[in-house]
């Protein structure tokens, strides 16, 4: 049974790990033990929780230039709109916060202070139909280290999605020139 993604990650407090995704697309993944989720604070009115467990061994790259250490990895969080578009471009801002649990140690991330959707205003083509499209928040990307030992756990508006995606880094290291 194909699980559509897009529908996985709209529920209220979504659990989101690379072994679920394999099993939407079809292929085989081994179980994964149900997140303890206690020390994590519920999601407050108008919140969801997003919590991204990542999977400790990946199968090794086709590109030898990439580093294999979890080490040298980032993940990106990615939240955003489905919003329906024309040919213009469309953009919102929205702030992320980190904070550490107490006790436990482990960071949570928070996005506060969404402003609206804008977008450009050119001219479209004529009889250009409207699609969905995703718009990420900002501008910049915001990255967390890569720990497979703890979720990475965000809280967003519930009219948020959260997408994210694995950062790997070469190998060499180049050296900078001093002027």
């Amino acid at each position: 049974m194909r699980i559509p993604i897009a529908h996985a990650l709209r529920r209220a407090s979504v659990i989101v790990t690379l072994p679920a995704l394999l099993a939407g697309w079809g292929v085989a993944a081994r179980a994964i033990p149900r997140l303890d989720l206690t020390p994590y604070p519920k999601p407050s009115a108008g919140q969801t929780r997003w919590v991204i467990q990542l999977p400790g061994v990946l199968p090794p790259g086709t590109d030898p230039r990439l580093s294999p250490h979890p080490s040298d990895w980032r993940v990106q969080l990615i939240p955003g709109r489905e919003v329906e578009a024309d040919c213009n471009q469309q953009a919102f801002r929205g702030r992320f916060r980190a904070s550490k649990l107490k006790g436990l140690g482990a960071s949570v991330y928070t996005v506060s202070d969404v402003g609206p959707t804008v977008s450009t205003r050119m001219a479209c083509p004529p009889g250009q139909a409207k699609r969905k499209v995703f718009v990420p928040m900002g501008s910049k990307p915001f990255v967390v280290p890569y720990d497979a030992s703890r979720p990475i756990v965000l809280y967003t508006p519930k009219d948020l999605q959260l997408r994210w995606r694995l950062w790997k880094a070469e190998k060499v290291q180049q050296p900078a020139q001093a002027l």
